[in-house]
């Protein structure tokens, strides 16, 4: 049954107007993944139990991984974690800095009623469930002396959940968010919390208010996202998952900052189990993991996360999960779940002229275009089908049986790259240089 609202609805085909993956209402159209989804559901239970995992989501261009790591995250939401969405970018993020991958992460951490920048809002959430745990014990939230009350039991909680491996700074910025709150100095707090999301930019006077000097630092900063982490589930979710997508795009680094992002994901790789109630979820292509620029070069992570397959069988619970290519099944599957989804005055209408048929003839045409290789079209196909349902929907006299002619859209270079053959990654091929092995970091 579809719940989605209307604006939900309008913002999934803008996104795919534009080629985008949407960020809502993907589940409405989720087909020919529920092996990799159950597979992901499974990860979050074990996250939900308190243990710490990671998990690798493998799929060539075009096979929907984005979507899928999208869709992972608001099954997460849906089932009480906080999230966070990261892309990779070959400008402001490298995984041998540690307060790159931090400030990321909570530039980006989000719940199902907080999108984005949700820390504020979770320690908020956080205070208010010591303060009815306070209630619930007979104080009395009208005396003078409850806030001090709750600032008591929040220094007691935060070093009882952090264990004494948070920091110190951590602790202290905490305690003043609160004490400036209660002050109503808001703008002072904002600050701080800008401070510990890993912003570079706050006033020496919120600083000082919190007898703090300098920023995160790349050493400190997983301690901190532990810290994070707690508070989190001390606040009521179940976990949180920290998806970092298109992983690929290290390979396109020089090889010296390749080199130590490489070793920084083992790091990562090898702590995850240390951090109770977290799920990482990287996603890349094949030759992120599979060349000797990529994953396959370091072997320590290499050996740890090394996909195996059993001639066309593959494990699911394994460190890579597999995403394989679209085929033309999936492709009309989808069409049809998006034309129920169509926002229509004249469903009557659209259902007729965007007939079995015709998805029928559009899947071979636009499959035709790209000379067989389902695997590139998704997007392509979508936007060319979205517009045929758009041209019916604003033309009472268009036929798209007898007007409709494949003409593809401009082409991303990565599908300029796989139709002439060549591997969408664009390699430092002068340096032949194998990882090493050792820590680079």
């Amino acid at each position: 049954m579809n719940t989605l609202t209307h604006r939900d609805t309008e913002h999934i085909f803008e996104s795919l107007r534009k080629g985008l993956v949407p960020e809502r209402g993907i589940n409405a159209f989720a087909v020919g993944i529920e092996k990799q989804r159950d597979e992901l559901h499974r990860q979050l239970d074990l996250a939900a139990q308190r243990e710490g995992t990671i998990k690798f989501l493998r799929g060539g261009y075009g096979c929907g991984k984005t979507f899928a790591a999208r869709l992972a995250m608001l099954d997460a939401q849906s089932r009480g974690f906080a999230t966070s969405f990261v892309v990779v970018s070959d400008n402001d993020l490298h995984f041998h800095r540690f307060d790159d991958v931090y400030r990321k992460v909570m530039t980006e951490l989000g719940s199902a009623s907080c999108p984005r920048g949700a820390l504020g809002d979770i320690l908020d959430r956080w205070i208010g469930c010591i303060e009815d745990s306070l209630i619930a014990t007979g104080a009395d939230e009208a005396e003078p002396h409850f806030d001090s009350l709750v600032k008591q039991r929040l220094d007691e909680e935060l070093v009882s959940l952090t264990g004494g491996q948070a920091p110190q700074d951590f602790i202290r910025v905490i305690q003043t968010i609160f004490d400036l709150k209660q002050q109503g100095d808001v703008s002072e707090a904002g600050a701080l919390i800008s401070w510990l999301c890993g912003s570079g930019n706050v006033a020496a006077s919120a600083k000082k208010a919190a007898n703090i000097k300098g920023d995160i630092g790349s050493r400190d900063a997983l301690d901190y996202l532990r810290g994070v982490l707690e508070i989190v589930k001390a606040a009521g979710y179940k976990g949180l998952l920290i998806v970092i997508d298109e992983a690929e795009t290290i390979l396109r680094m020089r090889s010296d900052s390749r080199h130590k992002s490489l070793n920084g994901i083992r790091q990562i790789a090898d702590a995850a189990g240390s951090y109770p109630g977290l799920l990482w979820l990287f996603t890349g292509t094949p030759e992120f993991f599979d060349s000797r620029h990529g994953v396959a070069g370091l072997a320590p992570l290499h050996e740890r996360i090394r996909f195996l397959k059993q001639g066309r069988f593959a494990s699911l619970r394994q460190a890579q999960l597999e995403l394989t290519p679209f085929d033309g099944e999936r492709l009309r599957a989808v069409a049809v779940a998006l034309r129920e989804l169509y926002p229509t005055t004249n469903r009557g209408r659209l259902d007729q002229q965007i007939s079995s048929e015709f998805i029928e003839r559009l899947v071979g045409e636009v499959t035709a275009g790209f000379r067989g290789d389902v695997g590139i079209v998704p997007r392509q196909f979508l936007r060319e089908f979205i517009t045929q349902m758009d041209l019916v929907d604003e033309h009472p006299d268009y036929n798209p049986m007898n007007e409709y002619g494949f003409h593809p859209h401009e082409l991303t270079p990565e599908e300029q790259q796989l139709l002439s053959g060549v591997p969408p990654v664009a390699l430092d091929e002068r340096s032949t240089d194998v990882i090493p092995s050792e820590d680079v970091w």
